[in-house]
C-alpha cells in the first residue's frame, strides 16, 4: 500500500469509529473518577478494549491498563491518563458529571477516549495485515497525584521493549485542529518545599531576648526566591512561589514556630538536581543571624517534559499528512507539572498540544477548568 493510500485508509478507519469515541468520552466525563480510584474507568476500558479483539492487562496498582496490539521487535507506546480532579464540574450538558465536586477538568476523558479510538482503528489495521510494527497502548492512573501514575506503569514493566513514547495534552489556547509542538522543555519539573522554623518565642516588647521568628520567616519567603536566582543558570527558568505561610496567634507574642510551603518549577533538570541541596543551604543562610533554627523538605514530584526532536518531527509529518500543513503550531512552554516526564526518562518521545477550542471563540478556560 503507498503512503497515500495508507493515510487515506486510516482517516477512513477513524472516521468509522467517531461515533463509537464520541460516546465514550461523554461516558467518561460523566462520570470522572480520582486518580488511584479509576474503577469504573477501568472496567469501562477493558470491556471495549476486549470486545475489539484485544487483551487488555489491568496495572497491579488495580487501576489503569497496557494493551499490546500488533506483533515485532519495534514496539511504540501511546498514552493516556484517565483520571479525574477534585472540582466541580462546569459543564451544562447531558454529560455533566454525577459525581460531585469531582470533574474531568483538566481533558483526560479527551485523551482516554481518543486513546480508545486510536485502539479500535490500530486493532483494525492489525487484522486486515495493515499494521507493520508492535503498538503498547498505556491507560494510567493518577496523573494528578504527585510523583503521578507513570511510575506504577514503569514498575509493571509498562516500558519494556519500548522503542518510543507518544502522549498529548488537551490545550484550550489553541483551535480544534491545531496541533502543538515543540523541541525540548515542554513542561516543568515541579516540587514540594515545605520549611519550618522554631525558635524561643517571647513578648514583642523584647524582641532582642527571643529568636523572632516572624521577621525570620518574613526574610526567608522574600529573600530565597531571589538568593536562588543568583545561584542558579536563569535560562534554567526556575521559579520558586509560595502558597501558605504560618505562624503565631497573637498581636504582642513572638511565635516559637513558623511554616512557610510553596512549589519549585524548572525547565532544566540539571538545576532541578541542584536545587534539592542549593534550598535547603540557602533557608539555613537566611534565618541564621536571628538565632532561628530551620527545617528544609524538598519533595520531588515530577521532571521537566523534554520532547526529543525526533519524535517532534515524526508528530509533525503525521499531523501534516492528516489534518493539512496548516495545523501545526508553535507551542509554549508551560511551568505545570506532567508525570509523563518520568517515561522520557528512560525512552525518547514526546507531548503534543492538542487543540480544543471551539473556532466559535476567540478565547477559552485555562487548564482545570
Amino acid at each position: 500500500m503507498s503512503h497515500q493510500l495508507l493515510v487515506a485508509d486510516v482517516l477512513a478507519r477513524v472516521e468509522e469509529v467517531r461515533e463509537t469515541t464520541v460516546e465514550l468520552r461523554r461516558d467518561l466525563h460523566a462520570h470522572p473518577e480520582l486518580g488511584w480510584h479509576e474503577v469504573r474507568t477501568t472496567e469501562i476500558l477493558e470491556r471495549v478494549l476486549t470486545d475489539a479483539g484485544l487483551s487488555p492487562r489491568v496495572l497491579p496498582t488495580g487501576t489503569g491498563l497496557i494493551c499490546d496490539i500488533g506483533s515485532g521487535d519495534s514496539c511504540v507506546a501511546l498514552r493516556a491518563d484517565i483520571d479525574a480532579l477534585p472540582v466541580p464540574d462546569g459543564v451544562e450538558a447531558p454529560w455533566r458529571s454525577t459525581n460531585d465536586g469531582v470533574a474531568h477538568a483538566c481533558g483526560h476523558d479527551i485523551h482516554t477516549a481518543g486513546l480508545v479510538g486510536a485502539a479500535l482503528v490500530l486493532a483494525g489495521m492489525a487484522r486486515d495485515g495493515a499494521l507493520d510494527r508492535r503498538v503498547r497502548l498505556i491507560f494510567q492512573p493518577a496523573e494528578e497525584v504527585m510523583p503521578g501514575g507513570a511510575l506504577g506503569v514503569i514498575a509493571a514493566g509498562g516500558l519494556d521493549g519500548v522503542r518510543r513514547i507518544y502522549g498529548v495534552h488537551c490545550d484550550p489556547r489553541l483551535q480544534v485542529g491545531q496541533v502543538g509542538l515543540r523541541v525540548g522543555a515542554l513542561t516543568a519539573a515541579a516540587d514540594r518545599i515545605l520549611v519550618r522554623l522554631s525558635g524561643p518565642g517571647g513578648h514583642t516588647s523584647r524582641p532582642h531576648l527571643t529568636g523572632d521568628l516572624v521577621y525570620a520567616l518574613a526574610t526567608l519567603v522574600t529573600e530565597l526566591p531571589a538568593a536562588l536566582s543568583r545561584r542558579v543558570d536563569p535560562r534554567a527558568g526556575m521559579s520558586l512561589v509560595w502558597g501558605r505561610i504560618t505562624s503565631g496567634s497573637a498581636a504582642n507574642a513572638i511565635p516559637s514556630r513558623g511554616e512557610a510551603e510553596g512549589t519549585l518549577r524548572c525547565l532544566d533538570v540539571n538545576a532541578w538536581h541542584q536545587a534539592a541541596d542549593l534550598i535547603p543551604a540557602l533557608a539555613s543562610q537566611l534565618v541564621a543571624p536571628y538565632g532561628i533554627q530551620v527545617d528544609t523538605e524538598v519533595t520531588h514530584g515530577v521532571p521537566p517534559v523534554m520532547n526529543d526532536p525526533t519524535a517532534i518531527d515524526i508528530l509533525r509529518n503525521a499531523a501534516q499528512q492528516t489534518l493539512g500543513t496548516g495545523a501545526i503550531s508553535p507551542t509554549d512552554q508551560s511551568l505545570g507539572g506532567e508525570d509523563f516526564a518520568w517515561y522520557l526518562e528512560h525512552v525518547p518521545g514526546a507531548m503534543a498540544r492538542l487543540g480544543v477550542r471551539p473556532p466559535t471563540l476567540d478565547t477559552a478556560g485555562d487548564l482545570h477548568t
